[in-house]
């Protein structure tokens, strides 16, 4: 008789905030996983707090767990450590317990016995930083292994303590980033620990992101779209700074920027300074297919990514992949992991970060020339289809998630 086939894994999702109207990336990831049939459960360490969700969110069928946060006493954290005692990974990993701050080494062991409650063999962190900390620790009780996916903050801001990163990647049964650029510095900067790093590009679901040729949208005035975080690593002070150009230039253009972040206000004061009030336009949040619609019938995006002052700076923007995906040319510029997808003149239009006048020349180039724009496009979607296609990417995490053994 043959012996029973090992049991199908059952993978724990461990995220910071879930849903996160920002983090796109993780629900599309979830989707794919599951149409591959892998068994997912989300830990969440914190409530969500913005109350907008993106429709796709509804196709997820994973139940979601969330993590005690707040009101955590002193008794509180004791008892549910004596809970966990009889954990199999519990003496070993008191240690690593007890730096964690009181409510990370709550969620900790709270996670840790969800995962030996429902029989869950694997922990998967996104982001390097509080997610991933807990999911190291709450592996070790469970005696099972964790992997985590390293981004941008997570790795590059000014806070980062390298000795836990450190720590985070050597215990890590596997490690995904999602640029080349990520790969480099993890292996250059963490040497051994990091041998582990493997680069998947995040996927977009092309179902969702039909392409059509720029030069054949309609457009008075054209448009030039921008989408993110109003946070100075996006750039989009630079880009006011240009749309400031192109209008003495004498061009017509509209600059339609969708997002929220705590710049809103500066962003604003400089559009009235430049009394640009009827060239730029702030939006505010959008959901995906309100993004979609902007960016698909612009004439150009722009990504005008900086270096912070604090180090942070931006991986490999989802929105600018969609934008490719769409047909919309792309100005970005050489920051991290972009001139892995920007090949100035093939895909795209490539300029140095912090150059106003740059930008707003390379964005004239494409309002003027609609047939450059719709080369640029037709390569930028053809390697889209090839390097970024979600159920491509989920492939490859699902095949390291049945391989992964418990450690």
């Amino acid at each position: 008789m043959r012996p029973d086939p090992s049991p199908a894994p059952r993978i724990g999702y461990v995220v910071k905030m879930y849903p996160r109207f920002s983090e796109t990336f993780i629900v599309t990831e979830l989707l794919e996983l599951e149409r591959l049939r892998l068994d997912l459960t989300v830990f969440s360490l914190r409530l969500p707090n913005d109350g907008r969700f993106h429709p796709a969110l509804a196709e997820v069928r994973a139940p979601v767990h969330y993590l005690r946060h707040s009101g955590i006493r002193a008794d509180d954290l004791w008892q549910t450590v004596a809970a966990g005692a009889g954990l199999p990974g519990f003496t070993a990993a008191l240690p690593d317990l007890f730096r964690l701050d009181a409510s990370a080494a709550h969620q900790a062991v709270e996670l840790a016995v969800a995962v030996r409650e429902q029989r869950i063999t694997h922990l998967h962190a996104h982001f390097a930083s509080i997610s991933a900390a807990v999911a190291r620790v709450a592996a070790r009780l469970a005696g099972i292994g964790y992997s985590l996916t390293a981004h941008a903050k997570d790795i590059f801001h000014a806070e980062v303590d390298h000795d836990r990163l450190r720590e985070r990647l050597a215990d890590a049964t596997r490690v995904i980033t999602v640029s080349d650029f990520n790969h480099d510095h993890l292996r250059r900067t963490f040497g051994a620990a990091a041998d582990r790093v493997q680069r998947v590009y995040n996927g977009i679901d092309l179902r969702r992101f039909r392409f059509t040729d720029p030069a054949e949208r309609p457009g008075d005035p054209p448009v030039i779209a921008a989408v993110g975080r109003l946070v100075e690593k996006k750039g989009f002070a630079d880009l006011i700074e240009a749309a400031a150009l192109l209008r003495d230039s004498g061009h017509r253009f509209r600059v339609d920027l969708a997002g929220t972040g705590p710049l809103a206000a500066d962003l604003q004061e400089r559009i009235d300074r430049h009394r640009l009030g009827d060239r730029v336009r702030l939006l505010g949040a959008l959901p995906q297919s309100e993004v979609a619609r902007l960016v698909g019938g612009a004439a150009v995006f722009a990504a005008p990514c900086v270096v912070g002052a604090d180090g942070n700076r931006d991986g490999l923007p989802t929105v600018v992949l969609e934008a490719m995906a769409l047909g919309t040319p792309v100005v970005a510029t050489d920051v991290t992991g972009l001139p892995e997808i920007v090949e100035d003149g093939r895909t795209g239009l490539m300029i140095m970060q912090h150059d106003p006048a740059g930008l707003a020349a390379a964005l004239a180039r494409l309002l003027d020339r609609p047939e450059l724009g719709s080369g640029l496009a037709k390569a930028a979607r053809d390697l889209i289809e090839v390097e970024f296609d979600a159920a491509r990417q989920a492939a490859k995490l699902a095949a390291g998630f049945r391989t992964q053994e418990g450690r």
